[in-house]
């Protein structure tokens, strides 16, 4: 069990570290064009790789670029977490893009879609709180 809280005390402290690095210490133009936050990071149980998980904010190519920008930083943010971390051995830092909120959003979109849909065909779900004139 303290394998397992040492393993998520380490990703926070590497979750804090890659997002104060994205703000001030990654100088790649490819990362700074687009917004660019981490949304999680997975630490292997023998604390030898780290999968850090981000969501950038712009287009398609604005995402494989900032990507791209963070992968040839990698080396870079090693070094920075051993130095500011104190590890005995640092992970290896691979980045990935979460898709999650991507995918959020549009389940969103297609559920409003649907709701306009049904409104407009004058619809309201049965066991609903809403009266015939929409209101609760």
């Amino acid at each position: 069990m303290a394998q397992g809280r040492r393993v998520e005390r380490v990703a926070a402290l590497i979750r804090r570290e890659v997002s104060e690095l994205l703000v001030s210490g990654i100088k790649d133009e490819r990362v700074s064009l687009g917004m660019v936050s981490v949304t999680n990071v997975e630490v292997a149980g023998d604390l030898q790789h780290c999968k850090i998980f981000v969501s950038v904010y712009g287009s398609a190519d604005a995402q494989q670029q900032a990507l791209a920008g963070l992968r040839s930083a990698a080396s870079y943010v090693k070094g920075e977490l051993s130095r500011r971390l104190n590890m005995r051995r640092t992970p290896e830092v691979v980045f990935q893009l979460d898709r999650g909120i991507e995918k959020g959003t549009s389940v969103l979109g297609l559920l409003n879609q649907l709701e306009q849909q049904r409104q407009e065909r004058g619809e309201i779900p049965e066991g609903s709180d809403l009266g015939s004139d929409g209101a609760p």
